[in-house]
């Protein structure tokens, strides 16, 4: 089993890559662990305090459960990944099953920012993009699927997202084994690691 972490500032185009690469790869031959399904449920809290909640911390994941879910597909465990909801800050109580398959992808602004989760990965990655493009992703993405309005997004980008990007998220491309500038329009890079991933898999 081949463990590859995807990290990158929020709309930097993570999910294009890894997107791209699952096409690159043979067919069932790829799981994806979305760190948003890992944020720590606070569905009991009051709109007020969930708007105050800083996604953008590493503190907002539990990691715990995250590396122990990595762990058990190396063992050959299907896992039970959970599902979270941004609208509600509550996970559901349904799951979806994670199998275990010759690549798992590991995906999220915060994976790279963990010790203990970056010893699991044999590749790490981070997906770099231009300041202003992510912004630009971000403004769409936070009003169609988070339900923000323009206000709303531009405030919690300028609160949580900008500074928790500078303290936390680009520091850690020092750990990255490939950087992707260009985020996901770099379509060489993308192939290039493709290929990288099929030569570990035949070494295997």
């Amino acid at each position: 089993m081949l463990i590859i972490g995807i990290a990158g500032g929020s709309g930097s185009g993570k999910t294009t890559v890894v997107n791209q690469i699952i096409k690159n790869l043979p067919k069932e031959s790829v799981a994806v662990i979305p760190q948003d399904s890992y944020y720590r449920d606070n569905g009991k809290l009051t709109p007020e305090e969930r708007a105050k909640i800083n996604f953008d911390h590493p503190s907002s994941i539990e990691f715990t459960l995250l590396t122990k879910h990595i762990d058990c597909l190396k063992k050959g465990r299907t896992v039970e990944m959970p599902i979270y909801s941004y609208l509600t800050c509550a996970r559901a109580k349904d799951t979806i099953p994670v199998k275990p398959h010759e690549v798992i992808i590991v995906e999220g602004i915060l994976i790279l920012t963990n010790p203990t989760l970056r010893k699991r990965m044999d590749i790490k990655v981070y997906v770099d993009a231009d300041d202003d493009d992510r912004l630009m992703r971000i403004i769409g993405r936070d009003i169609e699927e988070r339900g923000r309005n323009f206000r709303e997004v531009l405030e919690h980008y300028r609160k949580f997202v900008k500074p928790m990007h500078l303290q936390f998220i680009e520091p850690t491309k020092r750990y990255a084994d490939i950087v992707i500038p260009q985020g996901g329009k770099n379509q060489v890079a993308i192939d290039i690691l493709s290929s990288r991933i099929q030569m570990n898999l035949h070494r295997r």
